[in-house]
């Protein structure tokens, strides 16, 4: 990740400033405030804002005075009742706001969760940075032949070195386009005086879906959680895996308590169909079954042995 002197400058200013408040503060999450979290190559998670905590959430689901009870394990217990039960209002209670720093193709498949305020870097009005993502080559792979969604075997040898190659020239060269095509100079006079230059609107179009863009994202807590349980998720895609972990550890310090149920009874745990309970039923009764007595669909019997440990 870099950052340019006069974004060091800025993030060492806001993390400089004190303010007196009567609202909750959380000394973790308070030290995260404004600085970066790398993430990939030139990418970034930073917290800008926050509201509420743990006891929040514990106030919102008793709707009481206060901060809660007098007992940190009551207040754990309620949270990991609320969150095994999907009792999801009480942690609405919560928000956080995010700059994130990420390719344009990721941000295009994060933009599917609909659930947040977002605001974008807008090309119409400012130029793109030269930053374009370049996988590692541990993370350059072919495709899947059983997922039609992920990757299968890593790229090695002359091939993977030839991928590597031809992402960093395309994007290189369609950025030399963009340059070309804009015509400014560093004062905002034509590079060229001779000629016009195409209006940013216009000439953002022709760059690569791996150049950087960046946006502010504001979330209640309850749907980052939902958004951090597919993403967060092995199956899911690595880069935008890669910054939901760097989330995950600003969740951790700005509420640890919501943080610890989330990882015991959702990323931690599995939803069963009446099927598999079924399934489960029998195996502790000691009665045999297998996949084409179960009833579940051959997808189903894989992923139930596979949490259950037995072989399929």
């Amino acid at each position: 990740m870099s950052l340019t002197p006069e974004q060091k400058a800025e993030i060492e200013a806001a993390r400089a400033q004190r303010a007196e408040t009567r609202r909750v503060t959380v000394p973790g999450i308070e030290e995260m405030l404004y600085e970066p979290l790398p993430v990939l190559d030139h990418g970034f998670v930073r917290v800008i804002d926050y509201m509420g905590d743990d006891s929040a959430v514990v106030q919102a689901a008793r709707v009481s005075y206060g901060r809660g009870t007098k007992k940190v394990s009551e207040d754990k217990g309620l949270i990991n009742y609320l969150m095994r039960h999907r009792h999801t209002t009480p942690f609405e209670m919560c928000e956080i706001k995010y700059h994130v720093k990420l390719p344009i193709f990721i941000a295009r498949q994060w933009i599917r969760h609909r659930t947040a305020n977002v605001n974008e870097y807008s090309a119409r009005y400012s130029i793109l940075d030269k930053e374009f993502y370049i996988p590692a080559a541990e993370n350059m792979a072919a495709q899947s032949v059983n997922n039609r969604q992920g990757r299968g075997q890593v790229l090695s040898g002359p091939e993977a070195q030839q991928v590597m190659d031809l992402l960093r020239e395309d994007a290189e060269k369609t950025y030399r386009s963009y340059e070309w095509m804009l015509n400014e100079g560093e004062n905002g006079e034509p590079a060229d005086p001779n000629r016009q230059g195409l209006a940013r609107e216009l000439a953002r179009m022709n760059l690569t879906l791996n150049t950087y863009t960046q946006w502010y994202w504001k979330v209640d807590l309850h749907n980052l959680l939902g958004f951090l349980s597919l993403r967060a998720d092995s199956h899911a895609q690595f880069e935008i895996r890669a910054y939901a972990d760097a989330m995950l550890k600003t969740v951790e310090a700005w509420v640890p308590y919501c943080y610890a149920a989330f990882k015991d009874y959702r990323q931690g745990a599995m939803t069963l169909s009446a099927g598999m309970m079924g399934v489960v039923k029998k195996l502790v009764d000691g009665q045999p079954v297998d996949q084409a007595s179960s009833g579940l669909s051959k997808r189903e019997w894989i992923e139930l042995m596979a949490a259950l440990g037995r072989d399929a």
